[in-house]
């Protein structure tokens, strides 16, 4: 029973009952088997007991690598990633080297249109009805079929917990049926990781920013698992206040809200409006979005924008009024992103003084604006910015299947679930789960934030279950 809770450290299911556990140990038996032909080697008894300590979690908090990697290359490793945290349907099918065979979106941008913003129930619905098709499509083009498959990865959190279920009921359906072990993928850890995918000199311990419509995190990345927490939001992300924006003045949500902000701004002035800069008072590395959307809120309404007008049909004054509130907005709100870097910066290299490089991904790191402006921040401290492209900042499958790759050499994964799982069976999804521990000089002296966790960190999860071991 000890060696099965060894598989459950990342308790993708529901606590299992005696039974439940009995087939977990049956299934660890296929699992050896279904291994072989990944390694595209033959399975010797020396291969074999190699494999079995790669199955474990070290001992070490730091994770080395496994023993024998010879015996099976880490090339050979071919991860289906599955990605439904949101508002996108997305699937990849990614090589261990990092070659992208597939990588299939589909957005839900007329829903966001129509409700200006993400409706969970309606989120969920887009996803049951596309997710099959994104799936096949992704293996399709990748020319393989789910036999030529290593492992599945799925982002399991933090996320909306409806939309969250589509993707991991795929998933699990997937791995049982072809007996393939299965990756729980922390949504923000597969953020900061896919710019190792193109960075390959990027080396742990390094910064990163993660940005986009439901976060705002800076952590200090010192291994893999193992994250400090520098600062989050205490209220609303960045990416939420360019779509409330967007909103506001009337803009075209179809392509969200912050490529319509970023565009209209470039016409603006971006000090006519004298927004102030959110949490000025307060030395910390946190975020607050919430009283700066008000701020813009008030100036649209003082200048009787109606935003039933869209863009396209308002006068020119009326556009440039509404181009100037944009450029304010943008100006002022990522200048909060620029002050909280710094001190970020600061704080990172007292622990790690190694520390060159900083990650800016998630949806918002797509914004040019955003990227023009930190990089001087990076230059000013003599560190080097990285931003993975356009089309891996946005939530994508791509992300989720290099980070199960990743995590699949350090052992972290799950042995296939039964091919038989009930229909109706409650997953643990992770809807609120932070990455890492919370760096004792960041605790927000503002406004409680939103703390209730139905998990703890990854972080402390991973150092848990390495402590577990025998």
């Amino acid at each position: 029973m000890a060696l099965s809770f060894r598989f459950w450290r990342l308790n993708l299911l529901p606590k299992p009952s005696l039974s439940h556990l009995q087939t977990t140990l049956k299934a660890l038996k296929p699992l050896k088997q279904k291994l072989s032909p990944i390694c595209s080697l033959p399975m010797s008894s020396s291969s074999l007991n190699s494999l079995n300590s790669h199955l474990s979690v070290s001992k070490n908090p730091t994770f080395s690598e496994p023993h024998n990697p010879t015996a099976c290359p880490q090339d050979d490793l071919v991860v289906l990633g599955i990605e439904t945290s949101c508002d996108d349907t997305a699937a990849a099918v990614v090589r261990g080297n990092g070659e992208i065979l597939s990588q299939v979106v589909s957005s839900q941008a007329d829903l966001l249109a129509q409700y200006g913003g993400v409706a969970p129930k309606m989120a969920e619905e887009a996803h049951l009805q596309v997710i099959d098709q994104v799936v096949q499509e992704a293996l399709d083009k990748a020319k393989l079929t789910e036999r030529n498959l290593s492992a599945i990865a799925v982002t399991v959190g933090p996320g909306l917990g409806l939309c969250l279920r589509v993707g991991v009921r795929k998933a699990r359906k997937i791995a049982g049926s072809f007996n393939l072990p299965i990756i729980g993928v922390h949504h923000m850890e597969a953020h900061a990781l896919v710019a190792r995918l193109n960075e390959r000199e990027l080396q742990f311990p390094f910064m990163a920013l993660l940005i986009s419509g439901g976060h705002n995190l800076l952590v200090l990345a010192r291994d893999l698992g193992q994250y400090i927490q520098l600062g989050t939001t205490i209220d609303d992300a960045i990416g939420e206040a360019y779509d409330k924006t967007a909103k506001w003045l009337g803009l075209d949500l179809r392509r969200s809200g912050g490529p319509a902000i970023e565009e209209l701004a470039r016409e603006g002035d971006a000090k006519s409006i004298k927004f102030s800069t959110p949490m000025k008072q307060h030395k910390d590395c946190n975020f607050s979005y919430a009283g700066l959307k008000t701020q813009v809120r008030l100036a649209i309404e003082s200048k009787n924008i109606n935003a039933t007008i869209p863009i396209s049909s308002a006068s020119s004054e009326d556009r440039r009024t509404r181009a100037d509130i944009a450029a304010s907005f943008q100006r002022v709100a990522v200048l909060h992103l620029e002050e909280r870097c710094e001190r970020a910066i600061e704080w990172a290299l007292k622990i790690e003084p190694s520390v060159k490089y900083l990650v800016v991904s998630g949806g918002v790191a797509s914004n040019q604006y955003v990227r023009a402006r930190l990089d001087q921040v990076v230059q000013r401290n003599s560190l080097r910015l990285v931003c993975p492209p356009p089309s891996l900042c946005t939530d994508n499958g791509v992300m989720v299947a290099w980070t199960g790759i990743e995590n699949f050499r350090m052992g972290r994964f799950d042995p296939p679930p039964p091919a038989d799982e009930p229909e109706d069976i409650v997953y643990d999804l992770r809807p609120r789960w932070p990455l890492g521990e919370e760096y004792v000089e960041g605790r927000s002296e503002a406004r409680s934030m939103k703390t209730a966790r139905i998990h703890p960190s990854l972080t402390s999860m991973i150092q848990a279950s390495s402590q577990q071991q025998p």
